[in-house]
């Protein structure tokens, strides 16, 4: 037993030392993209284009610091909802909550179930109204559960929502 922890510690601190050394080549070889305006005494010339700079496009950051908060016990996380198996009226799994969707105002604008389908075969992915689904958390249980008042079909025949465009950027 011993002699396995000594070769797996062994292999992890061999791919580490691999990745450093790849990571420093890396930032040798590249420039760092500049940004905001150019320095005085530098031309435009000097500035890198978007096609010269790197592909990490971030966000605007704020320019206020974090603000933490406490989070009420009614509160839920998206971890909690994301898998979710729906049941009916008459206790039918009908579907999964797959995906919260969010407005701009960072409010849910709607869930993304997903309704049939086998093993990622066949399924059909819908966006509903985030009040037409009740969660709530099953104290005696320990388990969140999500019921709406729908059937299968009334699912597979809604619109179908597909992920394409901003929905798949950050998808692995």
């Amino acid at each position: 037993m011993r002699t396995f922890f000594l070769a797996t510690a062994a292999a992890i601190a061999l791919a580490s030392a691999t990745a450093t050394a790849q990571n420093a080549n890396d930032t040798n070889t590249k420039k760092n993209p500049t940004i905001g305006p150019p320095a005085a005494g530098s031309s435009t010339n000097d500035m890198q284009t978007p096609a010269n700079t790197m592909k990490n496009t971030a966000a605007d950051v704020p320019a206020k610091g974090p603000n933490f908060v406490s989070l009420q016990n009614s509160a839920m996380l998206s971890s909690n909802v994301v898998g979710l198996d729906i049941y009916n009226q008459q206790n039918n799994n009908i579907g999964k909550i797959q995906d919260v969707a969010f407005d701009s105002s960072k409010t849910i604008a709607g869930y993304i179930l997903s309704v049939g389908g086998f093993l990622g075969m066949g399924t059909h992915y819908v966006a509903v109204d985030p009040d037409t689904v009740a969660i709530k958390y099953d104290a005696a249980n320990k388990v969140w559960r999500a019921t709406m008042n729908a059937t299968t079909d009334q699912l597979k025949s809604a619109p179908e929502f597909k992920y394409g465009g901003q929905w798949t950027a950050s998808r692995s």
